[in-house]
């Protein structure tokens, strides 16, 4: 084992915060508990030195290259990094005609490459027929999709595992220890409340790296006062001023389960139903620039495309749920846009909250009637002895008659003629309510 001398533990203790604290093995390891966490396959085959070639897929700041790390600790090979930008094609084939050698020799080689996706074709394609001999088990760490980046001749060598996003929680937890651990603040006396840190937690966007730095930053930035005491001992002060000023968000504070954040979504619901959509964009950048989970707003809004609009504009709850899906695949701050044209849609579309008043009825008269059996003419029958029971009997199938209505009872006796869909006349709910109005009408021309 090589030595380190002062000039590297100097090095060390001036490394980002973020290195200095990286995890070794799983007991800090933060997270990714559906791969790494006890039984799971891929702990498993790092714990038996078992390394097939893989690629790690993620969003920054989650662990790819901190997973990688910790195989490099584990694992009885020879480790080597590669960088897209510093090594070419004749470095990369000198590398593996090493590894080639090693082979004969019986010592296996596991080579780390770091944003795999920003190799090009030929760089790629000069690691393959080193991992179709096994000359060496390949590790790529990406944040785009494999399938698009990634040649198929190589991707269908490699293992796929799908890293998550950090949880606020865990950000949380790896911060205090950073706090607490000597490679990191631990010889320090810091001094910053837990709502601080929670609130750097929860900015980060689920980016442990951000995370670790921003809370670096903050804590460099601090106040150096005299302890209260006669020890004559210092410490550093974290505010809440410090964070606003290291981190430019006057509202990094806001607090996700106070009643602030119930405030804010409120005035973005009624903002979007009032036909606002200055206002709704507003609140809804106070929202994200405070930290606000870009997820919850995104259901939010898909809820109140169909409580707030309906059918007067079915087309509201297609791009809600398009925005939803654009918030999961990028996160932010890039989906900050896909929420605003959601926002921006729902607001001036037309409004109705039939479905709302529909539902609520229904669900009243449930509640009340839950006893009550389903029609004879509506149950299914797929034995014999259902349909010598008279289930499905006077069953009347629409498609068979000329206007593709029946007279055929679908509500239970108790409730046979109640209405709960009221539909407006605004937007496309006009035509609806026209045609609901014409079937109501048939059918009751047409009632025994």
């Amino acid at each position: 084992m090589e030595e380190k001398t002062l000039f590297d533990q100097d090095t060390e203790l001036s490394a980002p915060l973020a290195s200095r604290v990286r995890p070794k093995d799983f007991s800090d390891f933060i997270g990714q508990t559906h791969l790494v966490g006890p039984g799971k396959f891929l702990r498993e085959m790092i714990d038996k030195d078992q390394i097939s070639s893989m690629i790690l897929w993620g969003p920054p700041g989650v662990g790819k290259t901190t997973l990688a790390e910790i195989i490099a600790h584990k694992t009885k090979s020879e480790f080597v990094t590669f960088s897209a930008v510093m090594n070419g094609i004749r470095e990369i084939r000198k590398i593996m005609d090493e590894a080639e050698e090693n082979r004969r020799y019986g010592i296996r080689t596991i080579v780390f490459i770091d944003e795999i996706h920003r190799f090009n074709k030929a760089q790629q394609d000069a690691f393959l027929p080193f991992v179709e001999r096994g000359s060496i088990t390949l590790i790529g760490a990406t944040t785009e999709n494999p399938s698009f980046e990634i040649n198929s001749a190589l991707l269908s060598r490699c293992k796929v595992f799908v890293l998550q996003q950090l949880k606020a929680e865990e950000i949380f937890d790896l911060l205090q220890r950073a706090i607490k651990d000597k490679r990191g603040f631990g010889n320090e006396n810091i001094e910053m409340a837990e709502e601080l840190i929670e609130a750097i937690a929860k900015f980060s966007g689920g980016d442990a790296r951000n995370a670790l730095s921003t809370l670096e930053m903050v804590i460099l930035n601090g106040d150096v006062q005299r302890c209260d005491n006669d020890t004559g001992e210092m410490k550093i002060l974290v505010t809440e001023e410090t964070v606003e000023q290291c981190t430019s968000k006057k509202s990094l504070l806001y607090d996700k389960n106070g009643e602030e954040h119930y405030n804010l979504i409120s005035a973005l619901h009624k903002s979007m139903r009032n036909s606002d959509a200055d206002a709704a964009v507003y609140w809804l950048a106070r929202m994200l620039e405070a930290g606000e989970d870009p997820m919850y707003i995104a259901r939010r809004v898909t809820r109140f495309a169909s409580e707030d609009i309906g059918i007067a504009d079915s087309r509201a709850l297609e791009v809600a749920v398009a925005a939803f899906h654009a918030c999961h695949l990028i996160g932010m701050p890039e989906c900050s846009v896909n929420l605003t044209h959601a926002v921006v849609y729902c607001s001036l579309s037309p409004k109705s909250n039939a479905m709302e008043i529909a539902y609520l009825e229904a669900e009243s008269d449930a509640l009340k009637t839950a006893a009550e059996p389903v029609p004879m003419q509506i149950r299914n029958a797929p034995t014999k002895l259902m349909k010598e029971l008279d289930y499905g009997k006077g069953y009347m199938y629409a498609h068979d008659y000329e206007e593709k209505i029946t007279e055929l009872q679908c509500l239970p006796d108790s409730l046979k003629n109640k209405e709960y869909y009221h539909p407006t006349t605004q937007g496309l709910e006009a035509r609806y309510k026209e045609r609901y109005n014409q079937i109501k009408k048939w059918k009751k021309s047409h009632r025994k």
